[in-house]
């Protein structure tokens, strides 16, 4: 029985987790701007087997999408997009919800530029062994990148690494400083 069942139920999960023929993740406007209502959107921007939520035609407040920054979107101070770093919990590489509307921010910018490429780079605070904050280093950039994946970005758009506890942004030993250097950073490759 075992010899048939594990097949089977790795077939079966294989086959879900396949793609959606072609369907983007859907991207929700929580700015409280004037976006259309879920209700609204729901066939709204649906175009060529895309699924979009509609934006009232404006796009995402400060970000890439909307154009009221002439310059780089990404460089723009009022935009999500300028957030660079996702932090984390001690001991811990689970994305907080709060980091949400940053990472649809970067998810947008990337699916609009299909030649960018982003480097995600974990890092720990000194507590533990260098291996320890190496391995935690790698699965927080793994948790973003996977985040971010959901979003629909493109696998070879993104790189996570890991820097361990050798990049601090803050070396004093305080729970401050810790706090500062338990992350993960955005880098642009053409940046």
């Amino acid at each position: 029985m075992n010899k048939i069942f594990w097949p089977v139920l790795l077939a079966l999960t294989l086959s879900a987790c396949g793609t959606t023929g072609g369907t983007q993740a859907t991207v929700e406007d929580r700015t409280g701007g004037n976006a259309a209502s879920a209700g609204q959107a729901a066939g709204a921007g649906k175009t060529a087997g895309t699924e979009t939520t509609a934006l009232g035609g404006a796009g995402v407040a400060g970000s890439a999408l909307d154009g009221s920054y002439a310059g780089d979107p990404r460089k723009n101070p009022a935009s999500p997009l300028s957030t660079r770093s996702i932090f984390f919990d001690f001991d811990s590489f689970v994305v907080k919800a709060e980091y949400r509307p940053v990472l649809e921010a970067h998810a947008g910018y990337l699916l609009s530029k299909r030649d960018a490429r982003v480097i995600l780079q974990g890092n720990a605070d000194e507590r533990g062994s260098r291996e320890y904050n190496l391995a935690l280093g790698q699965k927080r950039a793994e948790a973003v990148r996977k985040a971010l994946a959901v979003l629909g970005v493109g696998e070879a758009q993104l790189e996570a690494v890991s820097f361990g506890e050798e990049k601090p942004r803050n070396e004093a030993s305080t729970e401050e400083a810790y706090a500062e250097n338990r992350r993960t950073d955005v880098v642009y490759a053409d940046e």
